[in-house]
């Protein structure tokens, strides 16, 4: 039998105690977005998921950053933090990298959660069935930010890729064979080169890519296919570390 728990009113809280409980309740925001998002998806399907989720989204973060201006004080202008608004360039494309590695930190901590308990294989297994949602997601997002037509061709998937989180970590470059095909090269990834000054192995994230790079040229413009030239664990010459074509087909 669990042992009785008399918990404390909310008047008898400390300072502390309620800043905890602020912190949760904005996590449990997070998740209960999540779980709305997949179960809608589970529902309709991603593709009728991604418009409704634009909606939903649009109107939520309206209302989160409304309220929470008002008791946090901070001012809001077009429905955006002003404080956003007052940066420069610069600062604002320092914003964007924190954004951007924030992210992909959150990838990490999930990975290492699940690899501590569960092991590497499930780990892989639950990072490449999330980016057959997220990819997706992140192109769709990307086309609507550029205001790019449903066959967005070549060109169109030569400017998300540029838009990408991870176009802020890595480096990367696109070469355009003909008028048919591009070569996308990933020339420095963040996480594979810091194993690489760890001394450890390539990550075998093909299996990743495999999912992520044809998800995204597919949302982009379902025309496009997608091959892998090479990605880890494959090998790969030491000026890339995963490689990729999209060919256009008619």
């Amino acid at each position: 039998m669990s042992a009785h728990v008399d918990p404390k009113p909310f008047e008898e809280w400390s300072e502390a105690e309620l800043v905890q409980w602020i912190m949760d309740g904005l996590r449990r925001n997070l998740i209960h977005y999540g779980c709305w998002f997949r179960e809608v998806e589970h529902q309709l399907g991603l593709e009728r998921t991604l418009p409704i989720e634009a909606d939903a989204g649009d109107a939520a973060f309206g209302i989160m950053l409304k309220r929470l201006s008002k008791v946090l004080g901070f001012e809001l202008e077009d429905g955006v933090p002003k404080a956003l608004k007052d940066m420069d360039k610069a600062q604002l494309r320092q914003v964007m990298n924190a954004v951007a590695a924030n992210w992909l930190a959150t990838d990490g901590v999930w990975f290492q959660a699940v690899e501590k308990v569960h092991g590497m294989n499930t780990a892989k297994r639950c990072n490449d069935t999330c980016w057959t949602r997220f990819s997706p997601y992140e192109a769709y997002r990307i086309k609507k930010l550029l205001g790019l037509p449903r066959e967005a061709g070549l060109e169109g998937l030569k400017t998300a890729l540029e838009y990408r989180l991870y176009a802020r970590i890595n480096e990367q470059a696109v070469e355009v064979v003909d008028e048919h095909s591009l070569i996308f090269r990933m020339v420095d990834c963040r996480v594979q080169s810091a194993r690489k000054r760890k001394g450890l192995p390539d990550y075998p994230c093909k299996s990743a890519g495999m999912v992520e790079y044809p998800c995204f040229a597919r949302t982009i413009d379902p025309r496009i296919e997608t091959e892998c030239i090479g990605c880890p664990p494959d090998a790969h010459p030491d000026a890339w570390w995963c490689a990729w074509r999209f060919t256009l087909k008619p």
